[in-house]
């Protein structure tokens, strides 16, 4: 059989059959375009569609690509309220197709790339879809973790600290060069983190709109996707990088991080970053946001590093995409964007 991105399409056949309640080949790969961290594959076989989550292949950062992780959570939201495909199989032996991934169904929908939703039969269906959005986020908060039996999915103590701590050693062991603005930033994170509230709860870690499938009529999320960065920690770290890719600069390429640039949201039936956070507000039954300068300067922050990890492994030549060494470009501009939010 061939070969896809280097997959023994041979050998993972006799390991689904063997290993996924009903699966019978013969398979056919596609790989999903699109992406920069684990590579995405469809499989179509005989008992229907798949997705194929893997590693990377090649040397990875620790903690980074953490296929297993993802198959947890989805396989524990799946009697929440919260949408996801359905899990079936982690495969840890490396040795099938040379790193860990794992099987869940494949959910037909659509997927939109663009946050300015041209897809969108009018503004006030582009503000139901933004609406969905944030009654998603919300449910993920309220999942409850201990029910789910993810009491052990993140460890306590200051979630922005920690994440401060990791996305700080993340970007300094894939650091390229010396960036002003992002030295100025990590100082100012740690000199004005905020004092832990208690606040905990499962958090997606990348939520934002290619990250969710809706329905064929755009009615609805029918499947969160991509939970890689999920852990428990705090709730309005998702909701501020929600809002900092809406307020990203507008990309020609949908492979690149790009938010809506210099529209006017209103017009176009786009809430406001101001009527999001009230929206959530009032779904979570909270008055108001203290720090939210803070919340949104880290979510900058963080993408600029997870940005110069893909640039990092693009120079390594193992990026999961041939655009991926043109992030790294991002990686100062996200940073002036947080800055913005310092002074």
């Amino acid at each position: 059989m061939s070969q896809v991105n280097s997959l023994n399409e041979s050998k993972l056949l006799a390991y689904l059959e063997a290993n996924v309640d009903g699966f019978l080949g013969p398979i056919r790969l596609t790989k999903f375009a699109g992406g920069q961290s684990n590579p995405t594959f469809k499989i179509d076989a005989a008992s229907g569609s798949y997705v194929l989550r893997r590693q990377p292949a090649g040397e990875l950062l620790k903690s980074a690509h953490a296929v297993d992780r993802e198959y947890l959570v989805v396989k524990a939201l799946a009697d929440t309220d919260v949408p996801v495909a359905k899990a079936y199989h982690l495969c840890e032996d490396r040795e099938v197709i040379g790193s860990m991934f794992y099987i869940m169904e494949f959910c037909d929908g659509n997927i939109h790339w663009r946050p300015e939703l041209n897809e969108a039969e009018s503004p006030a269906q582009r503000g139901q879809m933004y609406d969905e959005m944030v009654k998603v986020l919300a449910a993920i908060h309220s999942v409850d973790i201990e029910q789910a039996g993810l009491s052990d999915y993140g460890r306590p103590g200051n979630y922005f600290q920690r994440q401060l701590d990791r996305w700080s050693a993340q970007y300094r062991a894939s650091e390229l060069e010396t960036i002003d603005e992002m030295e100025r930033l990590i100082v100012w994170l740690s000199d004005n983190m905020p004092a832990d509230d208690g606040k905990v709860s499962l958090v997606h870690g990348d939520y934002r709109l290619d990250n969710l499938m809706y329905a064929k009529d755009n009615s609805h999320v029918i499947a969160v996707l991509d939970w890689e960065l999920s852990t428990l920690g705090h709730p309005y770290a998702d909701l501020a990088y929600l809002i900092m890719g809406m307020k990203l600069p507008a990309s020609q390429n949908k492979d690149m991080v790009g938010g809506l640039g210099a529209i006017d949201w209103a017009s176009q039936g786009i809430p406001s970053e101001e009527e999001i956070v009230a929206r959530y507000c009032e779904l979570t039954n909270i008055d108001k946001i203290e720090n939210w300068n803070f919340c949104m300067a880290f979510s900058f922050f963080r993408l600029a590093a997870i940005c110069q990890g893909v640039a990092k492994r693009a120079v390594d030549g193992n990026a999961s995409n041939a655009t991926a060494n043109n992030v790294g470009a991002l990686v100062r501009p996200l940073a002036q964007l947080a800055i913005g939010y310092l002074d």
